[in-house]
């Protein structure tokens, strides 16, 4: 394995660490443990591991790690706390759920910008999804501590969503976002794409010489009448842009074609 393939790797798996440990799921003063498994289990089927719990009024129980069904190492290593502060502690990013309008207006985000803003921000600092009382939400004073307010654009006649549906859809939403900023990172730090070259305009220029005397000597082209056979050729070319191999490979044929006539 090259140096370039284990550097590449690494950086891969280094970004998925730092989205697992830096995106914070918050449930304030949850009052169901089953709640706490579901959502554990909405957060691991999106590969989300890092649940806080703002003094919850009853403890995780064997109910709340068989609704986890399978994700029980969410609900053991949930972090316990009493007050949302300590929970948003270090985060640079805070974003509280939000079904009800406020007298104070605040930035809005739906599901999928607050995915793409957390993958944005994960990357070099930790980041807080802040849900709610199963009840009542969260309070106006919660709500101000947030930098954004995350609505759900829910059918306007019946928009009922329980806490594990709500966990489920915003954690969706940041896998995506992840998986798409994942793509683009591979594209651009793959050895593959590294070690792409294409050929100087000279290189063209001496293909495009040789292309033509063959396709003379071949009798395709007539020396009176050309037409735009070769400028058609140079169009279909450059729209191809061949790497620097696959021209080589392309006088090559070329080559082998002259030798092959001379026989």
């Amino acid at each position: 394995m090259t140096n370039a393939v284990l550097r590449y790797s690494a950086l891969i798996l280094n970004l998925k660490a730092v989205m697992l440990e830096n995106i914070r799921i918050i449930l304030v003063e949850t009052s169901h443990t089953g709640n706490m498994g579901s959502t554990a289990r909405a957060m691991k089927t999106m590969g989300l591991t890092n649940l806080y719990l703002v003094n919850p009024l009853v403890q995780p129980d064997s109910h709340a790690i068989a609704l986890s069904a399978g994700a029980s190492d969410v609900i053991g290593n949930a972090t316990i706390v009493n007050s949302l502060d300590e929970a948003l502690a270090g985060c640079e990013l805070v974003i509280g759920t939000s079904a009800r309008s406020r007298t104070l207006s605040w930035p809005m985000v739906e599901p999928r910008e607050c995915g793409e803003r957390c993958v944005e921000t994960v990357s070099h600092s930790p980041v807080a999804i802040v849900f709610g009382r199963e009840r009542v939400g969260l309070t106006n004073e919660e709500l101000q501590k947030c930098n954004y307010h995350l609505y759900i654009p829910t059918n306007p006649e019946y928009g009922s969503l329980n806490l594990a549906m709500a966990v489920q859809l915003v954690s969706y939403e940041i896998r995506m976002a992840y998986l798409a900023t994942q793509e683009q990172l591979e594209e651009a730090i793959s050895p593959e794409h590294e070690e792409v070259e294409y050929p100087p305009i000279e290189d063209m220029e001496r293909f495009y010489q040789h292309f033509e005397q063959v396709l003379k000597e071949s009798g395709f082209i007539r020396e009176a009448h050309p037409g735009q056979i070769m400028n058609k050729l140079r169009r279909f070319y450059t729209r191809a842009r061949p790497e620097t191999q696959e021209l080589n490979i392309l006088r090559g044929i070329l080559t082998s074609m002259e030798k092959w006539a001379k026989k």
